[in-house]
């Protein structure tokens, strides 16, 4: 109806059957009996149309009040009746800024195991609501805290400390609820730098007393398409996290050296995902050093600046060689076959580096020429 959305629903409860991941609908005869089957008093407020006296038979009003999040009855048959219930527990409690009742954060606890119970895709709906909310990394740490992540993203959940071996101990864990908190509300975003670190895990070493987490990024990005994978998100979305996973660590590693083609290629390796990768390497720096993020910044900026100028000269995206394949099979009377790729990404390769020009066919009918010559030549 205009901007607000109704959903209109008859009298209900909810309940799952011991090994179902289904929940049994199962309809009320009043409004007393859906009131009491709902799962916390802020949400078991009713108001009949057309009159002003609200309908709160568990104290809903007296809990907004105090901003508490506080199960409808027994808070473990709450549970029981929806194990997703523990899940928008935690996501009305960090973006509302509540606090969650004594008794019913203890049977989040003890009724946590019992998320293996919901489908994939009703975890994935609820965690995509507490990403791009206000205060995602609030909602991680409750996650963590009540024991429920464990039964949603154990890789990050092991990042919380991260045994060296060198009798020291790095909280990456905490570095990821800065780093998701400072990048956009977007869900790409948010999921790329909630993954980004996940590898470290795996990878962490000492070399010369110096802790390293080398190749920590190909790991990252294998452990987000396989997180993503199980919770059911769709195929491009699974790329375009995994993408920007694995990428992270090369916007930090950018350097004023760097050729106009080496840029050239950082963006078409990114491709759609460019802002989110120069985000998330933005957010990525999160020392107590003021000096460390100064000098990041100021690196994420200039990169910037040279895309831009490379831009305005001609789009990175959609620079093309000067010739196409029909081009090479009629010039050398040849059928199709593996032999034209490796020519035309010699081609673009020259484009990309600025020795050719997208639309110089001549020279590079010339150096396609050659470069079958030079082939022939070395064939036995």
């Amino acid at each position: 109806m205009g901007d607000t959305r109704v959903e209109i629903t008859t009298y209900r409860g909810e309940q799952y059957e011991p090994g179902s991941r289904k929940p049994d609908v199962r309809f009320s005869a009043t409004l007393a009996e859906d009131l009491a089957r709902r799962d916390f008093t802020i949400n078991a407020i009713a108001i009949e149309i057309g009159q002003t006296v609200l309908i709160d038979p568990h104290g809903g009003q007296h809990d907004l009040d105090r901003k508490l999040v506080r199960a409808v009855g027994p808070p473990g048959e709450r549970f029981r009746d929806d194990p997703l219930r523990l899940l928008r527990a935690v996501r009305f409690a960090s973006t509302l800024d509540f606090q969650i009742e004594t008794a019913t954060e203890r049977s989040l606890r003890d009724h946590a195991r019992e998320l293996k119970l919901i489908s994939r895709e009703r975890i994935r709906d609820e965690m995509s609501l507490m990403l791009v909310g206000p205060t995602p990394d609030v909602a991680l740490q409750m996650l963590a805290d009540l024991g429920l992540l464990e039964y949603i993203l154990p890789d990050l959940l092991a990042l919380r400390t991260v045994e060296t071996g060198g009798g020291r101990h790095k909280d990456i864990f905490a570095h990821t609820l800065k780093v998701v908190k400072a990048v956009p509300r977007e869900l790409v975003h948010r999921w790329a730098a909630v993954l980004h670190d996940t590898g470290k895990v795996r990878t962490v070493g000492w070399t010369d007393g110096k802790l390293h987490f080398n190749g920590h990024e190909q790991v990252s990005e294998r452990i987000a398409r396989r997180a993503l994978s199980e919770l059911r998100y769709d195929r491009p979305t699974v790329a375009a996290v995994a993408k920007v996973v694995g990428m992270h660590t090369h916007t930090n590693s950018y350097h004023v050296e760097w050729t106009d083609g080496a840029v050239r290629r950082f963006v078409r390796d990114a491709g759609d995902q460019l802002d989110a990768l120069l985000e998330l390497s933005c957010a990525d720096i999160t020392s107590y050093h003021i000096y460390k993020k100064e000098a990041a910044a100021r690196r994420i900026k200039e990169l910037r600046a040279r895309i831009e100028r490379l831009e305005q000269e001609a789009s990175i995206a959609a620079l093309r060689p000067p010739l196409d394949g029909n081009d090479l099979i009629q010039m050398f009377d040849r059928p199709p076959g593996p032999w034209i790729k490796p020519l035309l990404q010699h081609l673009l390769d020259m484009v990309i580096d600025g020795e050719l020009a997208p639309d110089d066919r001549s020279t590079a009918e010339t150096i396609v020429r050659a470069q079958v010559s030079l082939q022939e030549g070395e064939s036995p």
